[in-house]
């Protein structure tokens, strides 16, 4: 009863939700969270042969240990892959796989694989961040025709998705952390190997994390991001600044950009949608596989299905790992990659009549114990694939939420890529719940160049 109560779910179609305010679900489907349900709405049952289990908790903040660079150790590192998929059996695997990875296998026969691990379902969050989940489940609503939501706190707004525009808010609501701090490395290799590297210096914050956290004053803040380019040279000291709403009508996202050769902090309306980024290999909305408002798509919940997907991506993040030897021409080395058989919500997002964007579709799926997107297929304005995108993911278990460690934009015309996210040979790349408070994300704390 259960797994078609959530495929019916899936096949709801926004038409049938008529006004502006889209109503939550009821008091005694949100006591299903945390009996049937995982806290998050996942289904807590394994599949019927047992190769994905059940959801028992997730990795415990205990689990392992962070060493003196503030890398975290691999609860499964003496695995040894089950199989591993190549161009010449992937026939015999392609119901599970998506268009766009079998699209990487058309595109590097000779070279792309997929290494299948044993699946284990180590998503785990903090108590108090479970409860909000639970409350909105029955209190948040989308409003503005789902471009804003209602009486929503924390993070993960509508653990049982009803349809579409729900799924996608869970994934841009996500808990990672409250307040962080790191530096990592992006790069855009050519397709002969030669490559820069670029260095960022992020600083993320939800406004629940801050010192000078006043509901009243930030209500409608969803979260702070600030970015330093450390490097190229011919790029250093410039900032970005972004303070992403929740009613994307009532205030629409907000960004500004310090330009260091200028010392001028000008608005940025261009952050976002289909605006390019790290140099044309992505759009700004692809960046944490996707962000931003979701007004020029229309959203269908196709279903769930189970897939091989980047899953517990812990050797992409070991300090053993040189980022030349993680970056290769044409897409990452499979020697560092990890994918397990999860099951995920496959959301289809279609180019809305009269609205403009690079992309006329997009299919995004979405881990369902996370609500991280995993994998999404961009099609261009004539309905071919385009991008193909793979969130990388683990648990830094320590804090106890799932976020990506190297997040990959693949063309397959071009056979060009980009990946960020790496910091493999950074030391204390990472820092959680440093002390911020909001005027540390203003525009006039972008000439102060250098993020504390």
């Amino acid at each position: 009863m259960k797994h078609k109560l959530l495929m019916k779910a899936g096949c709801l179609s926004l038409g049938l939700l008529a006004g502006q305010v889209m109503a939550a679900v009821s008091a005694d489907q949100a006591a299903r969270l945390g009996a049937d349900l995982t806290p998050l709405g996942a289904e807590k049952a394994g599949n019927a042969d047992g190769s994905i289990p059940a959801w028992t908790g997730g990795l415990a903040a205990s689990a392992g240990a962070l060493d003196a660079a503030g890398f975290l150790t691999d609860p499964y590192a003496g695995e040894k892959p089950l199989f591993t998929i190549t161009a010449q059996n992937v026939e015999q695997y392609k119901a599970k796989l998506t268009p766009g990875q079998l699209a990487m296998f058309k595109r590097f026969p000779d070279s792309y694989r997929i290494p299948v691990y044993p699946s284990h379902r180590s998503a785990a969050y903090p108590a108090e961040v479970l409860a909000a989940v639970k409350a909105n489940a029955s209190a948040t609503r989308l409003v503005e025709g789902g471009n804003g939501l209602e009486n929503f706190k924390v993070s993960i707004p509508f653990p049982i998705p009803q349809n579409g525009l729900e799924a996608i808010w869970n994934h841009v609501t996500r808990y990672r952390g409250k307040t962080m701090l790191r530096t990592t490395a992006q790069m855009n290799p050519q397709t002969n190997g030669d490559n820069t590297i670029s260095y960022m210096k992020e600083q993320f914050a939800f406004p629940f994390g801050l010192k000078d956290y006043d509901p009243a004053k930030m209500g409608n803040i969803l979260y702070y991001f600030r970015q330093e380019i450390l490097s190229p040279p011919r790029r250093a000291g410039s900032v970005m600044l972004v303070l992403e709403t929740i009613n994307q009508v009532k205030e629409p996202r907000m960004a500004w950009m310090y330009n260091a050769g200028q010392r001028r902090v000008r608005r940025a309306p261009q952050v976002g949608y289909d605006s390019p980024g790290a140099e044309g290999m992505r759009t700004y909305d692809d960046f944490d596989m996707f962000n931003g408002a979701p007004n020029r798509y229309d959203w269908k919940l196709v279903g769930k299905q189970e897939l091989f997907i980047p899953y517990n991506s812990f050797a992409l993040d070991s300090p053993k790992a040189k980022y030349a030897d993680i970056v290769k021409p044409g897409h990452l080395n499979p020697d560092y990659t990890r994918y397990e058989l999860h099951r995920v919500w496959h959301l289809e997002a279609t180019l809305k009549p009269g609205q403009r964007h690079v992309y006329s579709k997009r299919d995004l799926y979405i881990d369902e114990d996370s609500w991280q997107i995993a994998e999404a297929d961009a099609y261009d304005g004539r309905g071919n694939l385009w991008r193909v995108s793979e969130g990388h993911s683990r648990p830094f278990y320590d804090q106890q939420f799932t976020w990506l460690t190297a997040e990959t934009h693949y063309d397959v015309v071009s056979g060009r890529y980009t990946v960020s996210g790496l910091r493999n040979e950074e030391k204390g790349a990472y820092q959680f719940n440093i002390e911020s408070t909001s005027n540390d994300f203003t525009p006039s704390a972008l000439r102060a160049t250098g993020i504390r």
